[in-house]
C-alpha cells in the first residue's frame, strides 16, 4: 500500500517507520506544510491507498474534510475531536469511504477496556471509582481521549459517572489508572505504555485491515481482527 502520514511528531514520525518495515510505501506530510488541509488537494491525495492522521485537535477535522472528500480511506489517532463525530460519520458515510478512528490504537489499552467494562461490576457492589491518567507535557488535550474512552465504558457498563484526574508530567508516553475502592479492598487496574510503537503498529495494521472496505469504524470495535 501507498500511505500518507500527516503528522511528524513523535506519534506520526514512529507510524511512518513502522509502515514502511511493514512493507508499505510512505510519504509524510508536516503540519507547517499543511495550514488548514489546503495541501490535501484530491491531485495530492490520488496515489495514495490511505491517509493515517496522527496531528493535532486543530488540524484534524480540516484533514478528515479534505480525505473523505476526495474519496481517500482514513485511520486517525489523533483525539480531542469526537463532539464532532456525528458529522464526520454523515460525511464518511455520504462520501461512501473507510474511516477508522479511536481514542488508542494500542491492542493493550483496548484489552484494558474490556477488564473495564468487567471491573465496573464493582460499582453495584458499595465501591467507589477514579480514573487517573498520565501523559508528557506536550499533549494538547486534557482529559486524555483514552481515559474519556475509558470514562464511557464504565458509564455504560455501570451508570456511574467516574471523575478523571489528568496529569502532564516530563516525558511520560502514557499511563491509566482505574482504580475501585471498598471498605475492604481497593482494585486497582493500569495500562502502562513503554512507547509509542504499539499505538503506531496499531494503526498501521488497522489501514491494512481497511484496505478494500467502506464505513465508519472505532478501533475498539475491530482490533481483533487487526
Amino acid at each position: 500500500m501507498k500511505l500518507l502520514i500527516l503528522g511528524s511528531g513523535k506519534t506520526g514520525s514512529i507510524v511512518a517507520q513502522t509502515a514502511v518495515a511493514r512493507g508499505h510505501s510512505i510519504e509524510t506530510l508536516r503540519r507547517a506544510d499543511n495550514p488548514g488541509g489546503v495541501a490535501l488537494t484530491p491531485e495530492k491525495l490520488h496515489p495514495f491507498d490511505a491517509v493515517i492522521d496522527f496531528t493535532t485537535p486543530q488540524a484534524v477535522l480540516a484533514n478528515i474534510h479534505a480525505c473523505v472528500t476526495a474519496k481517500k480511506n482514513m485511520v486517525v489517532g489523533t483525539t480531542g475531536w469526537t463532539d464532532n463525530l456525528p458529522a464526520v460519520r454523515d460525511i464518511v458515510q455520504q462520501q461512501g469511504t473507510g474511516f477508522v478512528h479511536g481514542a488508542n490504537f494500542s491492542i493493550g489499552v483496548n484489552l484494558f477496556y474490556e477488564t473495564a467494562r468487567t471491573a465496573a461490576a464493582a460499582l453495584k457492589h458499595q465501591y467507589s471509582g477514579q480514573i487517573f491518567e498520565r501523559h508528557h507535557i506536550h499533549k494538547k488535550d486534557a482529559p486524555s481521549g483514552t481515559a474519556a474512552e475509558l470514562q464511557k465504558i464504565i458509564k455504560q457498563a455501570s451508570a456511574a459517572e467516574l471523575e478523571i484526574t489528568s496529569f502532564r508530567e516530563g516525558e511520560v508516553v502514557g499511563m491509566h489508572e482505574l482504580v475501585l475502592n471498598s471498605s475492604n479492598d481497593t482494585i486497582y487496574l493500569c495500562h502502562d505504555a513503554k512507547s509509542r510503537q504499539g499505538f503506531a503498529e496499531g494503526a498501521v495494521k488497522a489501514a491494512e485491515w481497511l484496505h478494500g472496505k467502506n464505513g465508519f469504524f472505532d478501533f475498539r470495535e475491530i482490533w481483533r481482527n487487526v
